[in-house]
């Protein structure tokens, strides 16, 4: 999964996609270099982050989705919480909703089941501008399970296929470092609930932290654990690194198909 942000404020890429165009330039290279799935967001979730009203999304990421849409044989994502917008995306030419929100907003579980869509469901401990200040959790680990379970069967309750949902522990998302390492640490334990698993870990802070890296040189930290994620079973790497990323997951898939 290739990430394009159209914000002003994402914290790797913010600003350099703002315009159609170079979005859409943007998401043939994404595909060129090996993606499957483009996650389009108009709404910054980094920690700190200032929320951004339904018509100011919908204008950042609808003409962008619909000329990949016209342009690309790809699948699209979008990236957002607000049903309108998930609305309005499927629409345009997106075709699964990567919600960090995991579906909670009142009617979204419904729409999605109406819609046929697929849902990316994802853990997240309080809200963007405050989720990093002393995240707590008694066990981390089982207490994502349990929150991506339960979630997983009011989706599936709400008249979700099994088959259109995601499961995302949310590496970064009101966690500390010590809550990102157990969770990739453990996993397995997450694709046990009867979903694939999604991992996001691109180019994240607790990377910089322990390498001691800024921003622009994450990469070899986040090839790390992406390579480590897919042999725990993880089935999606949403990633800004798109080609060295597909060079590191193809070697170890024909490693474990030799």
């Amino acid at each position: 999964m290739g990430i394009l942000n159209t914000t002003p404020d994402s914290f790797s890429d913010g600003g350099l996609y703002r315009s159609s165009q170079a979005a859409v330039d943007r998401a043939v290279q994404i595909v060129n270099e090996g993606a499957t799935i483009i996650d389009v967001g108009g709404e910054s979730t980094r920690p700190g982050a200032l929320a951004v009203g339904e018509a100011e999304e919908m204008d950042r990421i609808l003409p962008v989705i619909e000329a990949i849409a016209k342009r690309l044989d790809v699948a699209i994502s979008v990236d957002t919480s607000k049903l309108a917008v998930m609305a309005a995306a499927v629409s345009a030419g997106a075709c699964l909703v990567n919600d960090v929100n995991a579906l909670r907003e009142l009617g979204a579980r419904e729409w999605a089941a109406k819609a046929g869509v697929g849902v990316c469901l994802m853990h997240r401990q309080g809200e963007p501008r405050s989720m990093q200040i002393k995240p707590e959790y008694q066990d981390v680990v089982s207490e994502v399970q349990v929150f991506l379970a339960n979630e997983r069967r009011l989706c599936l309750s709400a008249g979700i296929a099994p088959e259109a949902i995601v499961l995302d522990p949310g590496i970064g998302f009101g966690k500390s470092q010590l809550h990102n390492l157990l969770l990739l640490k453990e996993l397995a334990c997450f694709t046990t609930l009867g979903s694939p698993v999604l991992v996001g870990v691109s180019r994240k802070n607790f990377i910089g932290n322990i390498l001691g890296r800024p921003v622009s040189e994450r990469l070899f930290g986040g090839l790390g654990l992406a390579v480590f994620a897919v042999t725990q079973g993880v089935k999606i790497i949403r990633t800004h690194d798109i080609a060295a990323t597909c060079d590191a997951l193809r070697m170890v898939s024909a490693v474990m198909q030799a």
